[in-house]
């Protein structure tokens, strides 16, 4: 079965660039034009989607989480739910956003957080659905999910593999599209806590699907590594400017970040190669400059049977390869040579011979 999935306009696979996601989030603060300056930021620098996050803050938390107090350096209103509200698009702003996307050759989704949410979003027309880590055990949001026929991405940071492995049964009894994501949910996380090898452990595991990283971690190199492991859907946090209001700006990336990513991560696809060892065409010239030929150590008269003292090992490698030496040794010259000749074979004969045979 291959390892392969559908996701926009973009097949993703083995072999194929890597998807790379921009999660806005609610970087944009509230601010359609600055999620529309995002979405523009984010196509130059060559991701392959932009994301939101989608929640029904009313129904999703409880009256007690939505009414209480959050006034500090983030908040943007003066209880959490109103915080959250704030930060919110409706339907009027995604549909505009979902135009803006299409028109940058972007695809363009959204995580969902409760059902309601999905449903929005899938009112909306969506091509993929996110799963945050949060929900990795919420089995009526994946099964609810799942039903839609689209892409699944599914984030694991908290889980284990048993939640995993369960969330993976869940969605794969509804829909084959699935795609599972090795992510930490620290904000931000430290290196070691990362543990990108579970991309390995994923891919064994789950030899049908692709799976991918969602990182939370300071930097662009984790990335490139979760690649090599196998990762071919890479999620980052994307902001215009790390200073800007939110908890969730001081991890993510600015563009000159996510621009280089997307080029290591192409980079180190290029890279990988097909683990055949061959020689390429550019090595031509350097081995023939750096590599060694076998030339007579001094002058030698016709009739004279080669010894290692005879023999050097000198630049450039336009003559007989050093590997010939053990062949070489004991053969009759029949030509006189002078030192730093190149030895070939056509000089050379078997002693009482004529010609090496």
């Amino acid at each position: 079965m291959s390892r392969e999935l559908k996701l926009g306009q973009h097949v993703v696979n083995d072999e194929n660039p890597a998807y790379v996601i921009a999660e806005v989030g609610h970087n944009h603060q509230g601010k359609l034009e600055t999620a529309k300056e995002m979405f523009r930021q984010a196509q130059s620098c060559g991701v392959s989607a932009v994301k939101l996050q989608k929640r029904d803050n009313r129904t999703l938390f409880t009256k007690a989480a939505f009414d209480k107090p959050y006034e500090n350096e983030n908040s943007f209103g003066a209880t959490y739910g109103e915080h959250r509200e704030a930060l919110e698009f409706g339907r009027e702003e995604y549909a505009e956003l979902k135009g803006y996307a299409a028109e940058l050759g972007l695809d363009f989704f959204a995580t969902a957080f409760d059902i309601r949410s999905a449903d929005f979003l899938e009112a909306l027309g969506m091509p993929a659905y996110k799963i945050a880590s949060a929900d990795l055990r919420n089995l009526p949001l994946l099964r609810h999910v799942a039903a839609f026929g689209k892409p699944v991405v599914v984030s694991t940071g908290g889980g284990t593999m048993e939640d995993v492995e369960r969330a993976y049964d869940t969605v794969m009894a509804i829909n084959t599209q699935l795609c599972i994501m090795q992510c930490t949910c620290g904000y931000p996380v430290e290196f070691d806590e990362l543990n990108l090898r579970a991309i390995e452990t994923f891919r064994q595991r789950f030899p049908d699907i692709v799976v991918g990283y969602s990182g939370h971690d300071n930097g662009i190199a984790m990335p490139v590594v979760s690649y090599v492991l196998g990762a071919r859907v890479i999620e980052k946090h994307f902001t215009l400017n790390r200073a800007m209001k939110g908890t969730d700006n001081v991890f993510s990336l600015e563009p000159v970040g996510m621009r280089k990513m997307t080029r290591d991560l192409e980079r180190a696809r290029l890279s990988l190669g097909d683990g055949k060892k061959v020689v390429f065409p550019s090595e031509t010239g350097p081995v023939l400059k750096m590599g060694k030929k076998l030339v007579a150590a001094r002058d030698l008269p016709a009739g004279h049977t080669l010894s290692s003292d005879d023999i050097a090992v000198k630049s450039p490698g336009d003559g007989l390869a050093p590997v010939e030496i053990d062949r070489v040794i004991g053969l009759v010259t029949k030509v006189a040579l002078t030192t730093d000749d190149a030895l070939s074979l056509e000089q050379l004969a078997r002693a009482g011979q004529r010609e090496i045979g």
